[in-house]
């Protein structure tokens, strides 16, 4: 659907703020997930029987993979950033479209300047 070129500025700017709804979801995920890191760690740092870094990564690992909610917070990450990379691409092929209905309102405007100029030329 072609837009008028009056509607551009308002489609781009909702199109511009349901990308930044979206990185504002992408955040709050990036938080939760770094709050069930952080209890991960915690709880891999009170285990006496782990004995190196390597025991203690896998252990982590161990944890977080046990977590139902840690594995929903990831696959969420993932669905937002697939999101906001398809708001933005939305977003600038809006500015695109934008630039180029400029661009032929401005071609009509010289094609019609230019057909007023010749009619002058030959007297009409």
């Amino acid at each position: 659907m072609k837009l008028s070129l009056s509607q551009y500025p308002s489609a781009i700017a909702q199109s511009a703020q349901a990308v930044n709804e979206i990185e504002h979801q992408l955040n709050e995920a990036r938080q939760h997930i770094a709050r069930l890191e952080g209890n991960a760690d915690r709880v891999v740092a009170f285990e006496t029987g782990l004995k190196n870094d390597n025991q203690r990564r896998a252990r982590r690992f161990e944890v977080l993979q046990a977590n139902l909610e840690y594995r929903h917070a990831c696959d969420a990450l993932n669905r937002l950033t697939t999101e906001k990379a398809n708001a933005t691409a939305r977003l600038e092929h809006l500015r695109n479209e934008f630039s180029v209905a400029k661009l032929e309102t401005k071609l009509a405007i010289a094609q019609k300047l230019i057909g007023l100029e010749a009619r002058e030329l030959v007297g009409l």
